[in-house]
Parts: structure tokens; C-alpha cells; sequence
């Protein structure tokens, strides 16, 4: 619920990549503030706050697809986009069980949370045209 009350004010039709950029930020801070937490009811917060970001991310990503993917591929591109998904998180699950052997379970957690910045911060810094994207525009266009 507070997830869609979010998307409201910050519709993933204005300004698609800043949001998306904000809400990976998010997560990855997300996940550092969990895995630092010694207490229950903060943990739970910290993970909340979690899904609530992935969830901001999910409906901008799905947003971007619908809206930019011509309608003879979009099929094809929504089950390519599906395998994509579910392979990531099998990756992910392997890669956070080899880093947590390696590491141990908190500075591996610490360890995904920060690359998960470092990423968004990466991607930032090399797409910043994509910041100037207007989902309003190019569905205005469509119609």
C-alpha cells in the first residue's frame, strides 16, 4: 500500500531513470542497514523498506518495457525479460551463499548492499542522457 501511494507522487512516467536510479540506491541501502541491524523491529523495517524499493524498481522497469517495446515484440521481449529475472535470482542466491562461505554472513551483506550502490552509481554516471527520458512524452506520441 505505501508502495502505491509512493508511485502516485513519483509516477514511473516522470523522470523513469532518475526513479529507478533513487530506488536501487534504496535498496542497496536497504540491505546494508539490515545487515548492520542488531535489533528485531529495525530489521523489520530495514526490510520493508527493501521490497518497497524493489517494488518501486519492478513497476518502472515494467512501465519502460511496455511503453518502449513495439507491440509485434512484446511478447517475446516480456518472456526474455521473465528469464532473465528468474535466472538473476538463482545467480544471486549462489553468489550470496559463496560470498557469505568467504566472508561470513554480515560483511557479505554489507559487502551486496554497497555493490548494489556502486552499480547504480556506475550506470548513473555512464547513461546520464537517460535521465532527460519522458515516459508522458512517448505515450502522448503513441496515442
Amino acid at each position: 500500500v505505501i508502495t502505491m501511494l509512493v508511485m502516485t507522487r513519483y509516477s514511473p512516467m516522470n523522470k523513469p531513470w532518475r526513479n529507478l536510479i533513487i530506488a536501487v540506491v534504496g535498496f542497496g541501502t536497504s540491505i546494508i542497514c539490515y545487515g548492520l541491524s542488531k535489533s528485531f523491529y529495525l530489521t523489520l523495517i530495514f526490510l520493508f523498506m527493501e521490497g518497497a524499493f524493489d517494488s518501486i524498481s519492478v513497476i518502472i522497469r515494467s512501465t519502460i518495457m511496455q511503453l518502449l517495446t513495439p507491440d509485434e515484440m512484446r511478447g517475446r521481449v516480456s518472456a526474455v525479460n521473465s528469464m532473465f529475472i528468474g535466472s538473476s535470482n538463482e545467480i544471486g542466491a549462489f553468489e550470496s551463499g559463496l560470498t557469505a562461505k568467504l566472508m561470513r554472513t554480515v560483511p557479505a551483506v554489507v559487502f551486496g548492499g554497497s555493490m548494489t550502490i556502486l552499480i547504480a552509481g556506475i550506470t548513473y554516471f555512464k547513461t546520464r542522457e537517460l535521465t532527460k527520458l519522458s515516459l508522458q512524452e512517448i505515450n502522448n506520441q503513441q496515442a
